[in-house]
């Protein structure tokens, strides 16, 4: 990957794998090479050199190479490794839609701003963190550690199909997805609020 003032955004497209399908970035782990001055915005813009990357091809490319390592975010190749900035979470879910499968289970798939195709379930997990206005931030797991935040818009998709359940002994409302369900709020709460 060429570093920042080595040729810019483009080379460092030029230096990233074109596989189809995900890279297997778990695997690799090549030395790190500095920041470069790219940033991912809470609202999902990708920013290079304080610059927003209009071409969505190339967000895709870098997104299929982002790693994260603790608190940190990386773009990697199986040679380098570069750090970025990421304000919140990388990916937003910025679309659902609801189904079944075969069992009569609710199977709710989201799409992500980079399109990615993601079914909440056992192995992608919704999330729910309180923010201080006493509201909830929406995530859902997209791969690897990385998480996208759900939309305003998808949220309140979600919460017309949520449903109370006792998980953990206490009466829940939450979302069901894939035979898993994710508790939002105590019902009670809930209530209160109606």
């Amino acid at each position: 990957m060429a570093k920042a003032g080595q040729g810019g955004l483009e080379a460092i497209a030029a230096a990233l794998p074109r596989d189809k399908g995900l890279p297997p970035v778990e695997r690799w782990n090549p030395p790190f090479c500095g920041d470069i001055d790219m940033r991912i915005a809470a609202d999902g813009v990708w920013f290079y050199q304080k610059t927003p990357i209009g071409r969505p091809a190339l967000v895709k490319l870098f997104a299929s190479v982002l790693k994260k390592e603790g608190d940190k975010y990386f773009l990697v190749t199986p040679v380098e490794k570069v750090g970025l900035k990421v304000d919140d979470v990388p990916f937003l879910a910025v679309e659902m839609s609801a189904g079944g499968d075969d069992q009569g289970r609710q199977m709710l798939t989201f799409r992500t701003n980079v399109d990615d195709s993601v079914t909440a379930g056992p192995g992608h997990a919704l999330r729910f963190e309180p923010e201080v206005t006493g509201g909830l931030r929406p995530y859902l797991h997209v791969r690897r550690d990385l998480w996208a935040k759900v939309t305003r818009a998808v949220f309140y998709d979600l919460v017309a199909l949520g449903e109370e359940r006792v998980a953990d002994g206490r009466r829940m409302f939450g979302i069901a997805s894939a035979g898993a369900f994710f508790p939002m709020v105590e019902a009670d709460a809930l209530r209160e609020f109606a």
